[in-house]
């Protein structure tokens, strides 16, 4: 969705699913340059995600 719109993302912390087994208790993170953050919360919102603050 943010590629579609233009905004460059990474993802943090995806393997850490191999650290802790799976059970998701660390959860992946988004990140986004400061100035998409308006913007990417504004897509993420619109496909039904709620970002975090």
């Amino acid at each position: 969705m943010l590629k579609d719109a233009g905004i460059a993302s990474a993802v943090l912390d995806a393997h850490m699913s191999v650290l802790e087994g799976s059970i998701g208790a660390l959860p992946r993170r988004l990140a986004v340059a400061d100035e998409d953050l308006a913007a990417a919360r504004r897509v993420l919102r619109q496909s039904g995600f709620e970002p975090s603050e």
